[in-house]
């Protein structure tokens, strides 16, 4: 929804609404568009230049571009194009129904496509074996930890508070990455494209304590606080527990496992 709204506000933005095939296999996830590119990977020396293109972005020509990047892909950036990060934050037990929901309706597509080219590669996925919940941690803890070691301007919002509040929330964010069309923007923001709300079954069988830890970053990020010198030590503390416990079976990389866009 921030491409839908920062688009709105007229900044350009990189991406296609559904690159390759997403708009046959996963629309029904976001009918409005994803607005992705091989940049969601990062904006880095694999991608920029473009390999295929040889397309280059210059960090001082396009600070005021929109481009939808993903936390791994986020901490491999390089610095000078993150003249301003705008996080959007789901909530943990949100994500795992949702992430299943996209991943039954491209498996659904993928099926189809093997059947009819069993050899053709772009049929193939890989996916993270974490679970939801424990890739969501992976990704805000290594976002919070690369913030604070690089430095960058960072402005985190809840999905929660942008549909509670979205004025509000404009009225800070606007302003901050440079202006735009407030009215504009905010006539983007249709609380009805929300597909998932449902909070219910979805702790992946995260434990009790780990469990809470997760609530809590959620409600000091959704409530606009800074993380205090306290919780920031009790992150450090669950990260040391999940990662022994998980990080020998996740794959180096957590990106988004859906098929490449073009």
């Amino acid at each position: 929804m921030w491409m839908q709204i920062l688009q709105a506000a007229g900044l350009p933005v990189l991406g296609d609404a559904f690159p390759s095939h997403w708009g046959e296999s996963i629309r029904e996830a976001n009918a409005r568009g994803f607005y992705e590119s091989k940049l969601r990977k990062g904006i880095f020396y694999l991608t920029n230049p473009d390999p295929k293109t040889g397309a280059f972005f210059p960090p001082a020509q396009t600070r005021r571009h929109a481009v939808k990047v993903f936390v791994p892909g986020l901490i491999r950036s390089d610095l000078a194009f993150l003249d301003r990060v705008l996080v959007s934050m789901r909530h943990w037990r949100e994500y795992g129904p949702s992430l299943s929901r996209l991943y039954a309706l491209e498996d659904a597509f993928l099926t189809h496509k093997r059947a009819a080219e069993p050899e053709d590669p772009r049929w193939k996925t890989q996916r993270t074996p974490l679970p939801p919940a424990i890739e969501w941690w992976f990704d805000n803890y290594d976002l919070v930890r690369d913030a604070a070691t690089r430095r960058y301007p960072l402005h985190l919002v809840t999905y929660d508070r942008l549909l509670r509040d979205p004025e509000a929330v404009l009225d800070d964010v606007l302003p901050w990455v440079g202006g735009g069309d407030r009215d504009a923007a905010l006539a983007a923001i249709e609380p009805s494209a929300r597909t998932q709300s449902d909070r219910s079954g979805g702790d992946d069988g995260v434990d009790a304590e780990s469990a809470a830890v997760f609530d809590e970053l959620f409600a000091l990020c959704d409530a606009g606080k800074p993380l205090p010198s306290r919780f920031l030590e009790l992150m450090n503390t669950t990260q040391a527990r999940l990662d022994e416990r998980y990080r020998p079976s996740a794959t180096n990389e957590r990106d988004d496992p859906r098929q490449e866009p073009a």
